[in-house]
């Protein structure tokens, strides 16, 4: 699991380079646009064309005596198909079946629909609003339940997000 520390950002740039490799098994070279603060912002070539995401581990998981795979947040752009801030989430474990996950930032609560270790929003609209929010916060709380039941709370920092956007804006337009 990806944690906070002196490596977090070798992590994460790590993390970013083969994440989504079985969704985007034909993408041959990854780039790291840059990192920023705790987001590390990626240009990816594929078949359809390009995309672009930024991707973040979280600064700390509770509880701590459960094994997961790695955590992380991201929002991507693919312009060939017209998407722009789609949201997601890998929680390192299979969710429970027709629970969401919960979002959390600045007080707002967003639901995300789950499937398997994945959650993501439903409506482009509130990926906008989740956006606009990470941009205005400092930290995103993301909590969720495994198909065991146990309760899961990742806290993510928000430090670096509005330049790693911007980046993979300029990239992806």
């Amino acid at each position: 699991m990806i944690r906070a520390g002196t490596t977090f950002a070798a992590t994460v740039v790590t993390l970013a380079v083969f994440a989504w490799s079985s969704s985007f098994a034909f993408a041959q070279d990854r780039t790291v646009l840059g990192t920023h603060g705790d987001w590390v912002a990626v240009e990816s070539p594929t078949s359809n064309g390009k995309i672009c995401y930024v991707i973040s581990g979280p600064q700390s998981s509770d509880p701590k005596n459960v094994r997961r795979d790695d955590v992380y947040f991201m929002v991507t752009h693919r312009p060939s198909s017209k998407v722009k801030n789609e949201v997601m989430t890998v929680i390192g474990y299979p969710f429970k079946k027709n629970e969401d996950a919960i979002a959390e930032i600045g007080g707002t609560k967003f639901s995300m629909f789950t499937n398997g270790d994945s959650a993501w929003v439903e409506l482009p609209a509130t990926e906008q609003k989740i956006v606009a929010a990470m941009r205005k916060g400092s930290k995103m709380v993301v909590r969720g339940t495994s198909w065991r039941g146990t309760k899961t709370t990742d806290q993510y920092s928000l430090k670096g997000i509005t330049a790693a956007l911007k980046q993979i804006d300029d990239a992806c337009n």
